[in-house]
């Protein structure tokens, strides 16, 4: 079972790294360069990874994966369940819209996007991750986690992305707590400058955050005050996401 939980680690580092050397992959497991190497390739035979077309001493994601991917989402209740409302707020308002779940308190990983049709605009890759503190979409996970896991995720350190990410433990507190009122999150540059957010959650039947809806977009298309109408259109359609999906 190690070997197995050791191979899918090594997916999951390339996955966030491609293409990434043995080398590299070696000093961020800290295992030995062979161990690396020969699950690289076991995993390159089985169609999940592959050599880079440009530097084969470098790998990346194979097509497996990338086949595997949509029809896992395609299958799932919250996909079918996102998807149209997704799209419609996309006509809505005119700006690139996420689907992102939790990873635990590790990060938020992007599972679909529907774009927008400006020449300038945000783009996230599915499988792209994202923190928790210093997102929209993040924090409208955590503000709806118990206390003991905010704590866990705050006690671990919040790390600064930028001028603005809040790294203050009170300061993230308040912040939860206006997302709870509000039903929205809002990031303006707090991650990636020049990206500002608003996101909001899709509940399971029991009020546990399952994943969150967010509009993104540049900074130079946001407008505070059109704020209270984005958030009202995100949250409503995160509630339409979790009424479809219960109902499924």
């Amino acid at each position: 079972m190690k070997s197995v939980t050791r191979s899918l680690r090594i997916l999951e580092a390339v996955a966030q790294h491609q293409p990434v050397t043995v080398g590299e992959l070696t000093k961020l497991f800290g295992l030995p360069k062979s161990t690396v190497q020969r699950t690289l390739v076991t995993l390159a035979e089985a169609g999940w990874l592959r050599a880079n077309r440009r530097d084969t001493t470098r790998w990346e994601i194979g097509a497996r994966v990338l086949a595997v991917r949509p029809a896992a989402l395609q299958g799932s209740s919250l996909f079918a369940a996102a998807r149209e409302p997704m799209v419609r707020l996309r006509d809505e308002v005119n700006e690139t819209i996420h689907l992102s779940v939790p990873d635990a308190l590790q990060c938020m990983v992007v599972v679909d996007r529907v774009d927008c049709d400006h020449a300038v605009r945000t783009f996230h890759a599915i499988g792209d991750t994202s923190p928790l503190h210093a997102t929209a979409a993040g924090r409208s996970v955590l503000a709806h986690l118990p206390k003991r896991d905010i704590e866990e995720l705050i006690a671990r350190g919040l790390e600064r992305y930028s001028d603005t990410t809040p790294t203050d433990p009170d300061e993230l507190r308040a912040e939860l707590g206006r997302i709870r009122t509000d039903g929205y999150a809002v990031n303006l540059n707090q991650y990636r400058p020049g990206v500002c957010a608003i996101a909001a959650p899709v509940l399971d039947e029991d009020g546990t955050p399952l994943a969150t809806v967010a509009v993104s977009m540049p900074d130079s298309r946001f407008d505070v005050n059109r704020l209270p109408d984005w958030g009202r259109i995100v949250a409503d359609t995160a509630a339409e996401v979790t009424g479809r999906r219960l109902n499924a």
